[in-house]
């Protein structure tokens, strides 16, 4: 058990061995999301990016440690056998900050979303996220308030998200303007834009850029001896080879929406829906263009984890 933690959360915890001897030792370690896993890909291919992102991780010298919520337990770090389980039960729930305390208290099974991901992350001393987007403000939430969580969590905890920016089935200029008002900086990794996901472009700017792990170690640092306290957002745009024109990526979003509406799909099952749409109507080429995200994403958390 992680020395370094704060006793009250310990008897709700359990560390594999290799994220345990990292954070002894003050080792770099990356955090990753189990959402992506159980409600992201279908198997066998969640289960197969599971193990790539932290393979990509651990060639940097630095340790993944997935999150998930297993039979009540908060595990920091997954075996191979509990990477599988996320990758095939059915029986996994979606857990943001409000899902937590009922999920450990009824010894349920949960997958981490964005926002659980970096409460449990701050709570263990991890600084450094990776994802693919974040969730953001959904279309139309001037009449239904649709607001995902992870931006409020952007605002209060204090771990650094690195991602392709917000998914780009979202209202992205809302989303945009929310992260301002939050106070949330937006770090343009390599990038002007802030990234929409399957897309490089988006014409939102950054807050600042930088050009390379140790210039985002370096604000990272500041913030934290500032106290400034809140997340921050890395932005780190698809490869170039695997992104989708925003174009392109309007028009399909926009086909998708309007059949959803027709339908009647709302709440938790509207994020679903249109990613899935999305990807039947691109051919799989958002498929491809969020692996690829994905993985990119691992390997730049992990050389800024190595700087700080």
């Amino acid at each position: 058990m992680f020395k370094g933690m704060n006793s009250q959360f310990k008897r709700y915890f359990d560390f594999t061995d290799e994220v345990n001897i990292a954070l002894e030792n003050n080792r770099p370690v990356v955090a990753l999301e189990s959402t992506l896993i159980s409600h992201g890909f279908p198997y066998p291919q969640n289960y197969e990016i599971a193990q790539e992102m932290e393979s990509i991780i651990r060639e940097y010298d630095v340790v993944p440690a997935t999150m998930a919520l297993i039979n009540g337990r908060i595990k920091v770090g997954l075996s191979k056998s509990e990477l599988k389980f996320m990758a095939t039960s059915d029986k996994i729930f979606k857990v943001s900050r409000r899902d937590m305390a009922s999920i450990v208290a009824q010894k349920l099974n949960g997958a981490t979303t964005v926002a659980a991901t970096m409460i449990i992350a701050e709570m263990v001393g991890i600084k450094i996220f990776a994802t693919g987007g974040i969730g953001g403000v959904h279309r139309g939430a001037e009449s239904s308030f649709d607001i995902s969580a992870d931006l409020q969590e952007l605002s209060r905890t204090s771990v650094a998200v690195v991602c392709s920016g917000a998914k780009a089935i979202l209202d992205l200029e809302l989303t945009r303007e929310y992260l301002e008002t939050m106070g949330v900086p937006v770090i343009g990794f390599r990038c002007e834009e802030m990234p929409a996901f399957y897309c490089r472009e988006s014409g939102l700017e950054v807050d600042y850029q930088v050009d390379d792990a140790i210039g985002a170690a370096n604000i990272i640092r500041v913030m934290k001896n500032l106290g400034l306290g809140g997340g921050m957002l890395i932005t780190n745009p698809v490869p170039v080879e695997d992104a989708i024109s925003m174009e392109y990526m309007n028009k399909i979003i926009e086909k998708a929406v309007q059949e959803a509406n027709r339908k009647g799909i709302v709440g938790k099952k509207i994020t679903p829906y249109l990613l899935n749409k999305v990807k039947e109507l691109t051919s799989g080429k958002s498929l491809k263009a969020n692996i690829a995200l994905v993985k990119d994403n691992a390997r730049v958390a992990a050389l800024i984890a190595r700087e700080l």
